[in-house]
Parts: C-alpha cells; sequence; structure tokens
C-alpha cells in the first residue's frame, strides 16, 4: 500500500525530558509558513491551473467570437453583392426571423462615410459585440445596410469555449489526483514521514530507530538530507562514546587523586605529630635545666620553713616563691600548648604574643640564652589563625635558624648570633596579605637545597639534634591557614630568610595598625620585603 501522511493533524510531540523546558516556536514570516506541506502543494498547484486556464480561456472568447463576426460580416457582404447585381430583391432577401435584416439608411449612419468612400463595394462594418454588418453605396446614391446574426453559432461557440473551460479544469483534477495518489505519498510525504519518526526516536532516546534505512532513502534531494542526517547521528553517537570513555577515565583518576591525596594529608599529619613528639623529646632536656632553678628556689625556702616551724616567710620571701610559682606554672602551660593536639581553630591572635611565647620554648630547648632574639612585630597587629599551630610554626622556623647558626659557630660577621623577626603588609589580588620575616646572621641555605627544602626529611644539619620534619611540618600548617612560606638567602650573603605570608583580615576586636615599612616601598612584591639592613 502507497504510505500517506495524515496531512489533517501534526504528528504527535514526543513528551520533554525531565526538568526540560519545551522551546517556544517562533512565528515564521510569509503567506505559506504555517501550512503543512500538503496543503501548500495543494494550493501552489491549484493557483498555477487557474492561473493557466486564465491565461488559455481569456484570450480564447474573444477570438472565438471575433470568428463568428467575420463570418456574419461576410453573410452580410454576400448579400449586399447579390442586391448589387438585383436591386428588386432587397425585400425578398430580408428576413428578421432568421437573423437577417436589409434596409436603406442615410448619409450620417455608422460606416457611411466609409461606404460612400467605396461606391458599389460592399463594406463591412460594427464590432465584434455587435451582429455582423455590411453597407453599399449604390449607383444611385442609395446606403443599403445589412445585418446578419447566427444565434446557433454564437451558442456553438459559446458552447466550444465552456467543454474547454470544463477540459482545462478536468485535467487539472486528474493531475492533482496523480500527484496525491502516486507521486507526492512515495515521493514527499513519505521520506518525510519517516525522517519526523526518526527525529522523534533520537528525542525519545531510541536509537534502534533514529538511523533511515538506506533502502528507504530516494535519491534526490530528500535522499541528500536523510543521508546527511544519518551522518549526523552516527558522528554524534561517537563522540558521545568518546565523552563517555573521557569521563569514566577522569573518574578513575580523579578517584586515585582523592586516595592519594588522603594519603599525603595523613601522611602530613603523622609527619606533624612526630615532629610534636619530637620536639617534646628535645625540650624535655631544656625543661628540666629551666625548672632547676625555681626548684631550687622553693626547695630553699620549705627546707627553712622545716628547720624553723615558727618561722614566718617575709614578704621579699614570699614574692620570690610566688615568682618562682608563676614561671614554673608558665613553663608548665607553654609545654602542654605546645604539645596540644586539636583540629585547626581560626581566631584572630597577635602575632607578636606567638612569636614571643616560640621565643620561650626555644631557649628551653635550644638553650638560647646567649643570642639576641628580636621581636619587631607591632602589638597592635592582629591575624586570624590556630595560634597553638602557629607557634608550632614559629618555633620550627626559629629553631632552624639556631642550629644553623651553631652549626658555623657564631653569627656571620658578628659577635653576637642574631635572629630577628619582623613584619611588612602589602596588596597582591585585592587581597592583603601578612609577611612576617625570620632574618638570621647564619651561614644561609645550601641553594641546592632551596627547591626542596620543604620536604620531609630534608636537612642541612643532619646531627643528632635534627628531625628533617620541621620545615615541612611548618609549611602545610601555613598551607592550612590559606598562606605560603617562602625561603631565601639574605641579600649579600651571611644568613637565611624564612618569610611566612598569611592573609589579613579585620576583626571587631582591634584592627591592624597602619603599615609598618616605608610607604615608598608600597605596592612591591609580597615575599620580597624584609627589614634586612
Amino acid at each position: 500500500m502507497t504510505e500517506r501522511p495524515n496531512e489533517q493533524s501534526s504528528p504527535a510531540t514526543p513528551p520533554p525530558h525531565a526538568g526540560a523546558r519545551p522551546p517556544t516556536p517562533q512565528r515564521q514570516r510569509g503567506l505559506l509558513a504555517g501550512l503543512r506541506i500538503r496543503k501548500k502543494l495543494m494550493l501552489l498547484h491549484t493557483l498555477f491551473s487557474l492561473t493557466l486556464a486564465g491565461v488559455l480561456l481569456i484570450p480564447l472568447r474573444p477570438a472565438l467570437r471575433g470568428i463568428v463576426h467575420k463570418g456574419e460580416q461576410r453573410q452580410a457582404q454576400d448579400l449586399l453583392a447579390i442586391i448589387l447585381e438585383d436591386p428588386a430583391r432587397v425585400h425578398a432577401l430580408s428576413n428578421p426571423e432568421a437573423g437577417i435584416t436589409l434596409s436603406l439608411t442615410d448619409a450620417d449612419a455608422p460606416g457611411a462615410e466609409t461606404a460612400l468612400a467605396s461606391p458599389g463595394l460592399p463594406v463591412p462594418i460594427g464590432s465584434p459585440n455587435q451582429p455582423g454588418a455590411a453597407m453599399l453605396a449604390l449607383p444611385t446614391g442609395e446606403l443599403i445596410r445589412a445585418s446578419v446574426t447566427h444565434d446557433r453559432a454564437r451558442r456553438e461557440v459559446l458552447k466550444v469555449y465552456l467543454l474547454m473551460t470544463a477540459a482545462l479544469f478536468g485535467v487539472y483534477a486528474l493531475v492533482a489526483l496523480a500527484l496525491e495518489i502516486f507521486i507526492l505519498p512515495q515521493h514527499v510525504y513519505g521520506p518525510i514521514r519517516r525522517m519526523l519518526r526518526a527525529d522523534r526516536a533520537v528525542q525519545e532516546g531510541d536509537k534502534d530507530a533514529e538511523l533511515i534505512s538506506e533502502k528507504h532513502i530516494p535519491a534526490d534531494e530528500l535522499g541528500e538530507i536523510m543521508r546527511s542526517r544519518n551522518a549526523s547521528i552516527r558522528s554524534l553517537r561517537t563522540h558521545e562514546s568518546d565523552l563517555a570513555d573521557t569521563l569514566d577515565r577522569f573518574e578513575t583518576v580523579a578517584s586515585d587523586l582523592r586516595r592519594k591525596n588522603h594519603m599525603l594529608e595523613t601522611a602530613r599529619r603523622n609527619l606533624e605529630g612526630a615532629d610534636r613528639l619530637a620536639s617534646l623529646g628535645m625540650m624535655s632536656a631544656g625543661i628540666a635545666h629551666e625548672l632547676n632553678t625555681p626548684l631550687a628556689v622553693a626547695k630553699g625556702l620549705v627546707e627553712k620553713l622545716e628547720r624553723d616551724p615558727r618561722h614566718t616567710l617575709s614578704a621579699s620571701e614570699s614574692a620570690l616563691l610566688t615568682r618562682v610559682m608563676g614561671r614554673l606554672e608558665h613553663l608548665s602551660e607553654s609545654l602542654l600548648d605546645f604539645a596540644r593536639a586539636r583540629p585547626p581553630e581560626s581566631r584572630p591572635a597577635r602575632p607578636r604574643a606567638i612569636v614571643e611565647e616560640a621565643f620561650t620554648l626555644v631557649r628551653l630547648d635550644r638553650e638560647a640564652g646567649a643570642f639576641d632574639l628580636v621581636n619587631d612585630l607591632s602589638p597592635d597587629l592582629v591575624v586570624a589563625c590556630d595560634e597553638d599551630r602557629m607557634v608550632q610554626v614559629f618555633v620550627n622556623l626559629i629553631r632552624n635558624a639556631v642550629d644553623a647558626i651553631r652549626s658555623r659557630g657564631l653569627g656571620s660577621g658578628q659577635n653576637t648570633p642574631r635572629i630577628e623577626v619582623a613584619s611588612v603588609r602589602s596588596r597582591r589580588d585585592e587581597t592583603d596579605w601578612l609577611s612576617i620575616t625570620i632574618t638570621d646572621n647564619g651561614p644561609g641555605i645550601d641553594p641546592e637545597l632551596l627547591p626542596s627544602l620543604f620536604e620531609p626529611f630534608v636537612s642541612s644539619e643532619l646531627d643528632a639534634r635534627g628531625t628533617g620534619l620541621g620545615l615541612a611540618v611548618a609549611e602545610g600548617i601555613v598551607r592550612e591557614h590559606a598562606g605560603v612560606i617562602l625561603a631565601r638567602n639574605r641579600a649579600g650573603g651571611g644568613g637565611a630568610v624564612f618569610e611566612v605570608m598569611l592573609p589579613l583580615g579585620r576583626h571587631p576586636e582591634t584592627e591592624p595598625p597602619e603599615d609598618p615599612i616605608d610607604p615608598a616601598q608600597r605596592g612591591s612584591t609580597p615575599g620580597r620585603e624584609d627589614r634586612d639592613a
């Protein structure tokens, strides 16, 4: 059977995907833009047929009428020729019932001037819309007008005209019927419906029906469109498959990266704990030495009370005992704060107090009493950080400087080893930064170690007191605070500079002070400002 589309109703629109909003159809311009293809074709070939019929029939009717009129005029001329030979037959030839009228007329009648100009010669007069007529000027000067009307001929001509009109419309009907039954369904409507079904299958995700079979593809322009569409669908599916494979590989790589990141984070926490344990072990000797003096004072006062129970401590002795107890309490609290392990808590803190606490712990750990430890940080400076963890950062950096200076004797070019902590503020990428620099006058850093200085177990002094973990742990803690830690040698040699860069934020408790550096230095690259002479 011939496949015929249902042109009365539009094809069913597939339901949109979940969450998808159907596109809003745009109004197309043009007289035929809103019609279906079948209606367009019917309208177009109807207009073409009517135009062709008008072109044929409109000139044909006047031509047929002109032929009849000429015949009537020719017959009128023949009658006048007979009368010219025998004028007495005028009344005998006149027969109004047969459409023949002969009459005498005067010189004022239409066509008389033409007849008078040709005496003795019948002259045709009148127009195709009038009966055929002729006029004759007799030698006597009389004018005779002959009029002939063939009603039957006119009726037959009208029949011919109507038959031709009917024949034209009949031919149009046959052509339209042949198009609608044999040609358009197979070569136009059928291919279009196949493309619509294939497109609906694409929208519904039916991959088995989204391609048009080659046996149903014609060899015309519609066939080229179908083949191009099939090629586009195959290319799309190939790209989808490649994309799915790529996404699978990405997911595998992402899972592997998450696993490795978890392992690295676990290792970093383990390194941090190991560094704390190593630091606590190394500080134990220093703390024991530091405790001896206050314990000796307390022991002497207690023994004095034991020897004489009635004896009471003087005001100076009580004050001395209070200071000793405060010193012992301060030492124990510093040790507990340093050893405390807990999740990071970012709060407004004063970097100067953090550095002072780090100085105290380093003095206990490394017996750095001979070192000149200078804290140039402003007491009003505030930064959001985890205070205990930042203490560990500065303990590791200051202790690293102490060990480096001791490995080469006293400070380079000076009698007293010196470690100075200073700060500068800068602005980069719409963010305020605080750079805290730890500068020493030791031997500096081996340039070969700079690229891997913050990796675990990298140390320039592999002695009994080094762990190789301090800088790695310090770098991890600074990174947790969204900061950066940098290392470089002092300009001109003779010492190293470690720089801790932390993002600044304003807090309701207090406001950061003005820039401690010279205004001419503002806007320089973070990480390059230091307080070196």
